[in-house]
């Protein structure tokens, strides 16, 4: 017999190779994919990743005859990357890098498959210069200008007499006993809540705004100062940073900007609600001098007192001129003109009444007359008679009386009985 054919066939397990996961997430423990290949991999997605402009603050540099080796940290935050730059691009600079210098630099990601090691290769690396600097926070003053944030109508007054005043400024700075030795040095009673914080560096920002959110929520800080003694336009970088004005913005707290010295002018003097030239400055025009307003109290209670002598004086005088006129000088003088006028008015009363009474009188007696002269009585007392019928009628013909009617004869002293014939 054939061996061949009394031996048992070979598995397919045995002479096929296992087929690799297509991506890392589908390794397992039992199909891992080989170092090389997450090399590679690794080394092929970093490669389609575009270069980037990015700015730091070189902390540390390293030159050497082919190669350097430069350590950027960003401005803003405790982030920090190292760099290689070729000896071909240091020699397009005009002047050599230094330590401290701030730098913008193009770089594009390496990766050494064979160490495992990623390296930021620097293609172009231009120190960033004041006029850049500058350039730069002028574009962002327009940006905030056009949104408003240092419109005028923005601005909160600052309390008459603040009772705390909230403090930000450097640890054991010049600028904090400025402000603590001049503002009770006016006003004795005045209280502070001082946060010491990194008036420059990457924590400038990030401690300032801390302070700021504190202190604005605050329920006994009337206002909030900002104070640094002046520096170099470095330096003073942290107090023009995007994030740290939006916030002094939107602050309900009035703040007071007392950064640098008369030439110094970051963005915060733009935003917040007073800028002082000094920290010294914003001591004296965040509370009144004690001293001076009681001055002005003084300088008050004499023009007070001036005030009220006039006007006691002046009314004093139309007392006086009220007192003098005939109606109070003589008050019963008026009593007696109306008293003359009621008698003299009263005796024309009396003399109209009488004299309507008399001609009343004659008239009345001169109707008497009248009467008297026209009544029967007084014709019969001329020796006249009236003869009347029975039933009483006057008889005025001869024709109205009957023979033998009963007749009476009235006569001026009576009447007498008749019988007609």
């Amino acid at each position: 017999m054939d061996p061949s054919e009394t031996s048992p066939p070979s598995s397919a397990a045995e002479t096929t190779p296992p087929v690799l996961a297509a991506t890392a997430a589908e390794t397992t423990a039992e199909n891992p994919w080989p170092l090389h290949l997450l090399s590679e991999k690794l080394k092929a997605h970093i490669d389609r990743a575009p270069a980037a402009w990015i700015e730091g603050q070189i902390i540390e540099y390293n030159r050497r005859a082919n190669v350097s080796f430069i350590t950027l940290r960003d401005t803003d935050a405790e982030v920090s990357l190292p760099l290689t730059v070729w000896r071909t691009v240091l020699d397009r600079l005009d002047a050599p890098l230094e330590q401290g210098n701030r730098v913008v630099a193009h770089l594009k990601a390496d990766f050494w498959t064979k160490t495992g090691r990623l390296s930021m290769q620097t293609r172009d690396i231009r120190p960033v210069g004041l006029g850049d600097l500058l350039a730069r926070l002028e574009r962002l003053r327009q940006a905030l200008t056009a949104e408003g944030l240092f419109a005028a109508h923005r601005k909160r007054p600052l309390p008459l007499l603040p009772q705390r005043i909230g403090l930000i400024t450097g640890r054991g700075s010049d600028a904090m006993k400025d402000v603590l030795r001049n503002a009770t040095l006016r006003w004795p009673s005045v209280e502070f809540e001082v946060r010491e914080v990194a008036v420059q560096g990457v924590h400038a920002v990030r401690q300032v705004m801390g302070a700021l959110q504190e202190l604005d929520g605050h329920p006994e800080v009337d206002v909030i100062i900002i104070a640094r003694g002046g520096g170099s336009m470095e330096d003073l970088l942290p107090f023009s940073n995007e994030d740290l004005i939006r916030a002094v913005s939107a602050a309900t707290t009035p703040v007071v900007s007392a950064i640098g010295h008369e030439a110094d002018h970051p963005l915060l003097d733009d935003v917040a609600d007073l800028r002082a030239s000094t920290p010294t400055d914003a001591a004296k025009r965040t509370v009144p001098d004690v001293a001076e307003e009681l001055q002005r109290v003084r300088q008050a209670r004499e023009q007070l007192d001036r005030c009220i002598d006039r006007l006691l004086l002046r009314e004093n005088e139309r007392l006086t001129a009220v007192r003098s006129r005939p109606a109070l000088a003589n008050p019963e003088g008026l009593i007696q003109v109306r008293g003359e006028d009621v008698s003299r008015l009263s005796d024309r009363a009396h003399h109209s009444m009488r004299a309507a009474v008399t001609r009343d009188l004659d008239r009345i007696q001169h109707l008497r007359t009248q009467v008297r002269s026209l009544s029967p009585q007084n014709t019969l007392d001329r020796g006249y008679a009236v003869v009347q019928l029975e039933d009483g009628s006057v008889v005025r013909s001869p024709e109205e009386v009957s023979p033998a009617s009963p007749l009476r004869i009235r006569v001026a002293q009576g009447e007498l009985q008749a019988t007609s014939s």
